[in-house]
């Protein structure tokens, strides 16, 4: 996902970002460096050198920080992200037990009644196109139990919002 445009919020204390899919926020404390009221920001931009995936901020005193897309995504815990990383979790989890495995691959494709092709793409972590259903079908195959838990989110978390 590519940054639109960057700018700061010094009231609100974080960076207003734009994406093509909407518009989030990026507190100043989760930056590094932090921009204060004694060294704020004097530029911000979307940075090019990253393929407009992140920005880039000058703070007064000099000290410059960059701040990811990926960053801001996980931080306003966007679906599509979230979604993605748990595909990626998955993916990692199969790929451990598929080394630990008395199963050939041919069994496993047997299994997943599926191709061969697919089931390479199902083990590619950086394939985002399957879907959660099909690494569950997976795992199971694998032997695994998955287990969602579901928790009110941390009361730190709850306070900075």
């Amino acid at each position: 996902m590519k940054v639109q445009s960057v700018r700061s919020k010094p009231r609100k204390h974080a960076f207003e970002i734009k994406t093509a899919r909407r518009v989030f926020e990026f507190p100043y404390s989760r930056c590094d460096p932090s921009p204060t009221k004694d060294d704020p920001v004097s530029r911000v931009c979307a940075d090019e050198e990253l393929g407009r995936e992140g920005f880039t901020y000058l703070l007064r005193s000099g000290r410059e920080g960059t701040v990811l897309v990926d960053q801001v995504l996980e931080y306003n815990q966007d679906p599509r992200y979230m979604r993605d990383l748990l595909l990626y979790k998955l993916t990692i989890e199969a790929q451990e037990r598929l080394e630990t495995s008395d199963l050939s691959r041919r069994e496993i494709i047997r299994r997943l009644d599926t191709s061969a092709a697919q089931f390479y793409r199902l083990i590619d972590q950086t394939n985002y196109r399957k879907s959660v259903d099909q690494m569950l079908a997976l795992l199971q195959v694998l032997d695994c139990d998955v287990d969602f838990v579901v928790r009110p989110k941390a009361a730190s978390r709850r306070a900075a919002a």
